[in-house]
């Protein structure tokens, strides 16, 4: 809920700009995926000034996406209008192989998913006529005399093209591991899988806000009776 779209979401970004050096104004961006890492980068593109497409397989993140204002299409309609392509979908094959051709002259692939299997790079570097290290992070593939730009090899561009999430984000999921862990360690979850308790949701969303200055206002005796009537 905030590692992903606000923490990946700015720093793939920044990575794609900080080894590509393009302008992301106006730039036709394709991302892959609308979960939470595909919500970022778009809210992220968008806020540079790019064109949006989003694709996605899920009907309701596709209407998510639609809502949000971005363009929704299939693979093969966005790809070949696309400058820019993220994936997102934290599967295999996101653009694989039988979608490379589709690709235009100059297009640019970054992962931003949790494998590094989502472009399928292997098929792209076996088609290919030649390969250009165009600059550092950036292998440069000439297929049928079009130049397709992967950025590092098509592994998690924010971390393995820059530095990864700042701490100001980090320190909410590292919260989560580490009293998750405190949690399992005091025996009060049964064994299987449990979801996090909401309490721990609530202590670290408060113990951040804190640490911003912020503070929130308590619901009244009335209101707070008002929903126990209804939630129990």
């Amino acid at each position: 809920m905030f590692d992903n779209p606000y923490g990946t979401g700015q720093t793939t970004l920044t990575a794609v700009l900080a080894l590509t050096n393009v302008l992301a104004a106006g730039r036709e961006f394709c991302v892959v995926g609308y979960g939470w890492v595909g919500k970022g980068l778009a809210r992220a593109a968008a806020g540079l000034g790019g064109r949006i497409t989003v694709v996605e397989v899920d009907p309701v993140r596709a209407l998510t996406a639609h809502m949000d204002g971005h363009r929704v299409a299939a693979l093969a309609d966005a790809l070949p209008h696309a400058e820019i392509v993220l994936t997102a979908t934290g599967s295999i094959e996101a653009v694989p192989a039988a979608a490379l051709g589709l690709l235009q002259d100059g297009a640019v692939l970054a992962n931003a998913g949790h494998h590094d299997r989502e472009i399928d790079v292997p098929a792209l570097a076996a088609a290919a006529e030649d390969l250009i290290e165009a600059r550092p992070g950036v292998r440069t593939y000439v297929v049928g005399g079009r130049r397709l730009h992967v950025l590092v090899d098509g592994a998690l561009v924010n971390i393995a093209g820059l530095d990864g999430n700042p701490i100001e984000i980090m320190d909410l999921s590292f919260s989560v591991q580490a009293l998750a862990a405190h949690h399992l360690a005091s025996g009060r979850a049964a064994p299987g899988l449990q979801r996090f308790p909401d309490e721990l949701d609530d202590l670290i969303a408060r113990t951040k806000l804190e640490t911003l200055g912020v503070t929130l206002d308590s619901p009244t005796e009335a209101q707070r009776l008002f929903s126990e009537s209804w939630a129990s």
